[in-house]
């Protein structure tokens, strides 16, 4: 049993602690439960890696129209491309300072656009949006949820989400609950990859988290939201299900 739960530990890049364990041990037809899973990781001394805080990036001084909460706070979706969420965080580097924008879509938890930059600007956030759009072409009526910062309230950012039928939705002011969803990955990619690294460039930083995001996080990576699968293997799952019932 405790290889078995190493074997998985070191494939989650130790990320994954005893619940999400448990889950695939499960799937794999072992009867264990989580208390066993506990004590077998704590005994062998196999942890996941933890979590450090850090500040918050979002600039709402400014005198740009904000919008009102549309999501408040619901965050589940019953359809892919119903429901984004944007946010920005930093990581450092030898070379400085790298900012990473992300796009969420919160049907599965996948994120469909990102970029970084050396700055923290309207031009790094509308990149994200736009791969986002062009990955994913969703219709009209879609619900794009952010916090109430400079870049997301820009007039260039609003003008994009009003070409192609987007709802902006603003988080509360102060209130980093309502776009927990966003704030939790990148909690996530700091807790799992850039605290335990030390990125010597930022091409070095840049390489790294394209892996984890793209490799490890939407194709690998399981979600207690998606019944703990991979936000890639759950849009599968989704389609292979609508694809289905289109054929009885």
């Amino acid at each position: 049993m405790k290889k078995q739960i190493k074997k998985i530990h070191i494939e989650s890049k130790e990320t994954y602690g005893s619940p999400k364990i448990t889950k695939i041990l499960q799937k794999q037809g072992v009867k264990v439960s989580q208390k066993t899973v506990a004590r077998i990781m704590k005994d062998g001394d196999i942890r996941s890696k933890t979590k450090k805080k850090y500040k918050a990036t979002t600039n709402s001084k400014h005198h740009l129209p904000v919008y009102p909460n549309l999501l408040n706070q619901q965050f589940e979706a019953d359809e892919p491309n119903q429901v984004w969420v944007a946010d920005i965080t930093y990581i450092w580097t030898k070379e400085g300072w790298l900012y990473l924008a992300s796009v969420m879509d919160l049907f599965s938890r996948k994120i469909v656009g990102w970029c970084l930059s050396e700055r923290m600007t309207k031009e790094l956030v509308i990149k994200a949006l736009n791969r986002a759009i062009n990955q994913r072409k969703p219709q009209p009526g879609l619900i794009h949820h952010s916090d109430q910062g400079s870049q997301y309230a820009s007039n260039e950012y609003q003008a994009i989400l009003r070409q192609h039928g987007m709802q902006t939705s603003m988080s509360r002011k102060g209130n980093c609950y309502d776009n927990a969803c966003a704030e939790s990955f990148h909690s996530i990619i700091k807790k799992e990859l850039i605290f335990h690294e030390t990125f010597a460039t930022r091409e070095e930083a840049k390489h790294r988290i394209f892996e984890y995001i793209e490799c490890f996080y939407n194709a690998e990576r399981i979600h207690s939201a998606n019944e703990y699968i991979s936000p890639m293997a759950y849009e599968k799952l989704h389609q292979q299900g609508k694809k289905q019932s289109f054929s009885e």
